[in-house]
């Protein structure tokens, strides 16, 4: 499909996220005078270049060793400085990262109080040209540039600040109290996230089945993925559609494509083809004008469409069957009813009949003889209401039988609405008095409805049946806030629990069976640790992706640094906190580690410093080590890390914004080699809570949300009560099992398709299974997931099904392998978490 691949670096970008291969066509060239890849010779120009990729954190394959030894020095020379430039952009090495106190973490000062009474001290006091009032020395007093604070360097330099000492404010680089610390190249073995960089032979098939899994993906895109599709859709062009499918199953992967086909002449029919809803128009119109696809963040831009594709959406959505047309309309009302003011239903009222009368029933407008007609066609979409066109709305009808108590009529209602009736199917059962009747509604409904609404619906029904416990709730929000709160609904009866989760499980068991049979698979214990995607639409773009609430052990060795880097935009000065919220085992607050507080326990936690502006070319960074043995030893349970935006600008205006962890930096304040995850800040948020240490257990959570912030001044002291709450509820809420986990999933996977699955337990040891005669699917996957007697193991040859946390394992020709950490698997068998999930899509009409 796609031929010769374009010079693109967002598509270099594609192949080394996504697959770890390196097209060198891709890249450009820099040759710089610059320390680098500058060398005497090929041979000692790969040596350093092996060095300087294994010191992000990488290893150069032999492919592309193979392939760069080809080359001559000045070749090599270019190639390998482009190559770091990608990497380091990858792993957040890109930019100066320079902390406030240069000396960090040693020279931290301990008493807060008396800096800041210096501080003040000499704002209030000092004059130009005269002796320091803090010193009494005369001729070293000087104005900071840009912020002119009036500063000694005698009494200031002693802590080797970076930023003004009065105001913390990032200075310019070439004045006092900035000289950047010499930065070591870091050395010693790669990272567990290491993956082996190999050569892009041939991208486009790589490319080709990328796309394509996008737009087959049968769960929501997270906004990196969205971001991949934008740079594949542009490579391709509108000009042959060859690449479209006849179906997009995610509806804003579909408004996302549409939108890049709004000028194509076959607009019109493809609107036909992919547009089934007035919600897939209201998608497509809010991507056209720099809004969200999940109707979330409304557009950033507001402009009148074209005339052709003013009369194209009001064309569909004149085609729409007329109730479901306006039970769309009102259930999004405010964003048709500003978007009606560019798209003039009324002056083509005699072309759109329907769709002019739906949005007079969304105002409630004076019926007219034309609007009355209309109504008269379709009395199941409108009534008149006091001489009113007023719509009617299913989901009223819905809402009014769960109130009165008349389930059986909302379960009859649900039933032609499969997706709706699951995501209810907790609510109902709580409620009804006939669960049989409810229990077959599901069966019927669940061949219909898509993977992640059934792992969802799955999660909610064990959390409801099992012992009562903390809730979360995940909001649809843009910026993924989300809050906890005690469960205290009535539980479910087990029986009736059990069988809405066996009629799930047996529903993906039988969509599994139905994908290609493998002979051996292979499934890691670890799995079990991290939680099968769900509400992945909202999370950040990362480093190494785990999907929202896994956990990862944490690695070996005592110290974890946090790091913070931001710039801000041109004339608005923008002051991030890095912060980190201790608490102890029953959710007492601790203490904390942030700019009111640099140290916590002497040396267990320490800040490198508050810097409040963030100008470019360096922006600014912050850093917080963690000596995990000293805050054991403080009684520490949980340490959450927090990021602020202290005077309430949001992360997605900031030029730059991410953050990160390191695990025991060797070398500088950045050590690129020892980033264990990077993320961005993004969305309409001021406050971020990455991640959740779990000292007990050993364990790093990964939470990625936001709280709800209001004001000015966001610190840890004015949310300590939410930050404990969610940290433990969080902790909780994943650690019993309430979400369906990856090894789970994996396991279904295995069950349906393996003659022979083998289990890579926690100790290293590996256990095989084999479903007996008399062994129903289900009983197999059953006894499989729970660990249960194992068979007496085979002969050993490369599996074909593979899901593993770490991809040092032989893959079968023509298998596919999911790795947390992927190491060295071929990259073209290389699925996603979402991927796994997706593969689960419902079956096509007709099929068994």
């Amino acid at each position: 499909m796609f031929g010769q691949v374009v010079a693109d670096v967002d598509v270099a970008d594609v192949l080394l996220r996504r697959f770890g291969l390196v097209d060198p066509s891709l890249l450009g060239t820099r040759v710089e005078t610059a320390p680098g890849l500058r060398v005497d010779s090929p041979a000692a120009g790969l040596a350093a270049l092996e060095t300087d990729i294994l010191s992000r954190g990488y290893l150069l394959g032999p492919g592309l060793y193979r392939h760069a030894s080809g080359m001559d020095v000045e070749r090599l020379t270019g190639f390998g400085q482009a190559l770091l430039a990608r990497l380091d952009a990858v792993v957040g090495a890109d930019v100066a990262h320079l902390p406030l106190f240069r000396s960090f973490p040693l020279g931290i000062p301990a008493d807060m109080g008396a800096l800041y009474v210096d501080r003040v001290f000499a704002l209030l006091l000092q004059e130009p040209e005269q002796p320091c009032v803090l010193c009494g020395e005369v001729d070293l007093v000087h104005a900071v540039a840009p912020c002119a604070h009036l500063a000694c360097g005698r009494c200031w330099e002693a802590e080797a600040y970076t930023g003004c000492p009065i105001c913390h404010a990032r200075i310019d680089t070439d004045r006092p109290f900035l000289t950047p610390p010499a930065q070591d190249a870091p050395v010693g073995p790669a990272p567990r996230r290491a993956i082996v960089l190999e050569l892009a032979d041939q991208p486009g098939p790589l490319l080709d089945r990328a796309l394509g899994r996008l737009l087959a993906r049968r769960t929501p895109l997270s906004a990196a993925e969205f971001g991949d599709l934008d740079v594949l859709l542009g490579v391709l062009g509108t000009d042959d559609l060859g690449w479209l499918p006849a179906e997009i199953p995610v509806r804003t992967t579909r408004a996302a494509v549409l939108a890049r086909l709004s000028r194509h002449p076959r607009f019109p029919e493809l609107l036909a083809q992919h547009v089934d809803t007035a919600t897939d128009l209201l998608r497509l119109l809010y991507v056209m004008q720099g809004g969200d696809p999940g109707l979330v963040r409304p557009p950033t831009r507001r402009h009148s469409p074209s005339h052709a594709l003013r009369r194209a959406v009001l064309a569909r959505l004149n085609d729409l069957p007329a109730s479901d047309l306006v039970a769309d309309l009102h259930r999004h009302r405010g964003a048709w009813i500003r978007l009606a003011e560019h798209l003039h239903p009324a002056e083509r009222a005699h072309r759109h009949p329907l769709a002019a009368a739906a949005f007079a029933a969304l105002r409630g407008s004076v019926l007219t003889p034309e609007l009355a007609a209309t109504a008269a066609a379709h009395p199941d979409a409108f009534t008149v209401t006091d001489g009113r066109l007023v719509g009617v709305r299913p989901n009223s009808r819905v809402e009014k039988a769960v109130r009165s108590g008349d389930t059986a009529r909302a379960t009859a209602l649900l039933a032609g609405r499969p997706g709706d009736l699951l995501r209810r199917t907790v609510a109902l059962a709580m409620r009804t008095d006939d669960p049989g009747t409810l229990l077959a509604a599901v069966h019927d409904a669940v061949p219909a409805v898509s993977p992640g609404v059934l792992i969802a619906t799955l999660g909610a029904v064990r959390a409801a049946t099992r012992p009562a416990g903390d809730r979360l709730y995940f909001p649809r929000g843009g910026t993924a806030r989300l809050w906890t709160a005690p469960d205290t609904r009535p539980r479910l009866p087990a029986p009736l629990g059990d069988d809405l989760e066996r009629a799930i499980v047996a529903e993906l068991l039988h969509r599994a069976a139905a994908l290609p049979a493998v002979d051996v698979a292979l499934v890691d214990e670890g799995l079990a640790d991290l939680v099968a995607p769900f509400a992945e639409r909202t999370a950040s773009d990362t480093l190494v992706a785990l999907p929202r609430g896994s956990a990862q052990p944490l690695p070996d060795g005592d110290t974890i640094r946090l790091f913070l880097h931001w710039t801000e935009p041109a004339g608005v000065r923008v002051d991030l906190d890095l912060s980190v919220s201790f608490y102890y085992e029953g959710g007492e607050f601790a203490g904390q580690c942030d700019y009111t507080g640099l140290r916590f326990g002497d040396t267990a936690a320490v800040h490198s410093g508050d810097l409040t502006s963030a100008p470019a070319p360096l922006g600014a960074s912050e850093f917080v080590d963690l000596d995990l043995r000293a805050l054991r030893d403080a009684g520490v349970r949980y340490a959450t890390m927090v990021v602020f935006s202290f005077n309430d600008v949001p992360f997605e205006d900031m030029t730059d914004a991410f953050a990160g962890l390191m695990i025991a930096p060797s070398a500088g304040h950045f050590d690129p080699r020892a980033v264990e995850q990077r993320f961005d800040l993004t969305g309409n948020a001021r406050i971020a809570t990455p991640i959740v240490l779990d000292l007990e257990d050993g364990e790093l959570r990964w939470v990625d949300a936001t709280l709800s912030s209001r004001g000015h001044g966001h610190a840890v002291s004015g949310y300590v009560n939410p930050l404990g709450q969610l940290s433990i509820a969080f902790d909780r809420y994943f650690g019993a099992g309430r979400r369906v986990s990856l090894w789970e999933l994996a396991c279904l996977h295995a069950a349906a398709r393996a003659g022979t699955v083998r289990v890579r337990r926690r100790d290293g040891g590996v256990s095989d299974y084999r479903r007996s005669g008399g062994e129903t699917i289900g009983e197999f996957a059953a006894r499989l997931t729970g660990l249960g007697p194992t068979d007496t193991p085979g002969e050993a040859s490369p599996p074909s099904f593979v899901a593993v946390v770490r991809g040092d394992v032989e893959v079968a020709a023509g298998g596919q392998a999911y790795a947390l950490y992927p190491h060295a698997l071929d990259a073209t068998k290389l699925v996603t978490a979402a991927d796994l999930l997706a593969d689960l899509g419902p079956r096509p009409a007709g099929t068994a």
